[in-house]
């Protein structure tokens, strides 16, 4: 599996081919999902070349489904993967990993293996970050483009749904990202 080539390319495809109005959902957040999942998956002992090798590409992979699609754009991804990563020399059975971690990032996630866990919780690692609100901001901006979400109020109850909804997987998330997730509930609870 040629890492750097399968790399090279699910980079320049999102730097060309996202939709501007993605301002969540960019390159950028692909690049953050992937360097929380590198350090969650040393966190986590995972130690394994392939396993992290396999764990990198999905999570370059995991929004990749944008670039045609906004609704099952995690469905649309491993389409992109299946066509894409053979031609990059990953066999079918690591290709089909590949697209378990991402299927597991859909909401409600869903993951069933440790790759899947660390992938899920890169994916939302910034709810319990200091730099929630911005990051929040964006999407909110995304989806209002979109026209998903009203208004600041709609979106702050949506945002405390999903809040209370949503647990971390992994050891690591949940020792590094739960309390100051817990503390930004309390606060948009306050503004609705």
């Amino acid at each position: 599996m040629d890492i750097e080539k399968a790399e090279k390319f699910i980079v320049d495809l999102l730097d060309t081919q996202l939709s501007e109005t993605l301002y969540y959902h960019g390159l950028h957040h692909t690049l953050d999902v992937l360097n929380a999942a590198m350090i969650l998956a040393d966190e986590e002992g995972v130690e394994d070349r392939s396993d992290l090798k396999l764990l990198k590409t999905a999570a370059l992979f995991h929004d990749s489904g944008f670039v045609n699609t906004y609704k099952n754009h995690e469905e649309e991804g491993c389409r992109i993967a299946n066509v894409h990563l053979s031609l990059f020399g990953y066999s079918q059975g690591e290709i089909k990993k590949i697209c378990g971690m991402i299927m597991a990032t859909k909401i409600p996630q869903t993951p069933t293996t440790i790759l899947e866990q660390i992938l899920c919780d890169a994916d939302l690692d910034y709810l319990g970050r200091d730099d929630f609100e911005p990051i929040a901001a964006s999407l909110f901006e995304e989806l209002k483009a979109r026209k998903l979400v009203e208004n600041e109020t709609t979106w702050n109850v949506i945002q405390v749904k999903f809040l209370e909804s949503h647990r971390y997987h992994t050891k690591s998330a949940i020792n590094k990202r739960e309390v100051q997730k817990q503390k930004r509930l309390i606060e948009l609870r306050k503004l609705i």
